[in-house]
């Protein structure tokens, strides 16, 4: 058989996630994601096509020779290294939950009124983020449309810290409707930190995907995140795999 190359289309998600699955066992991923990423509202963000004016495309390579010399010779250039942690919800035994401090409470995103005052929390929380690509930018159609609106959010199990009506800290869950979890931002707001409010979301939203029977729980630690290691160590996760993030300018 004589291999081809295409533009992929809604038919083949289901094909591209047995795939991924197989390859990368530690990947939340869904047909249902791939075929939204695609044609739903958010598929000129995820499709980095040159005609959409992108200048800059944006890769995660795992990390091993062939697949770093493979991204090179496609002239993408290295940046930060993720860690990607992974916790066993069956066998591990999570450590006592923290105490709110005076004044905060825990709440889901699936009681929140308006997912506004999350979108400005996650801004805030960002600005400062160790990363390479940034999104001081995104407006709350575009946040709502490429975040709030995902079909693999799960909203019953992010779990967001208020005081007076304000989002103070957070971390989103996606799940993939089987058994995995993905943990796919934890933030908290500059003025708040350091006060145990990350290992708080965290830890409740943990507990509540055991409870919803949910086994595997994944995240991705940036290697120079030092608190946010710190905290996902506490709650039990270990390294299962780590990966580069790349970049490679379009047009100059």
């Amino acid at each position: 058989m004589v291999p081809t190359v295409r533009a992929a289309g809604p038919t083949d998600a289901a094909g591209v996630v047995a795939l991924l699955r197989a390859a990368r066992p530690h990947l939340v991923v869904t047909p249902q994601v791939l075929a939204w990423q695609a044609t739903g509202k958010p598929a000129e963000r995820f499709g980095m096509l040159v005609g959409l004016g992108v200048r800059l495309a944006y890769a995660r390579v795992v990390d091993e020779p062939a697949s770093l010399a493979f991204a090179e010779r496609h002239g993408y250039r290295s940046g930060r290294r993720n860690v990607i942690l992974g916790l066993d919800l069956a066998t591990a035994v999570l450590p006592p939950a923290p105490a709110p401090p005076a004044g905060v409470r825990l709440v889901t995103a699936a009681d929140l009124p308006d997912p506004r005052p999350l979108y400005e929390a996650d801004l805030a929380a960002a600005a400062d983020e160790p990363g390479d690509v940034g999104m001081d930018e995104i407006s709350f159609g575009d946040w709502r449309a490429a975040y709030w609106d995902r079909p693999d959010l799960d909203r019953a199990l992010s779990t967001v810290a208020t005081a007076d009506g304000v989002v103070v800290a957070f971390t989103v869950a996606l799940t993939d409707g089987r058994d995995r979890y993905l943990s796919g931002m934890t933030g908290t707001r500059a003025g708040w930190r350091g006060r145990g409010l990350a290992r708080l979301v965290k830890h409740a939203s943990l507990g509540a995907a055991r409870s919803a029977g949910l086994r595997w729980a994944y995240t991705l630690n940036d290697a120079g995140n030092d608190a946010m290691r710190a905290v996902n160590a506490w709650c039990g996760y270990r390294p299962v795999a780590a990966e580069w993030r790349h970049l490679r300018t379009l047009h100059e």
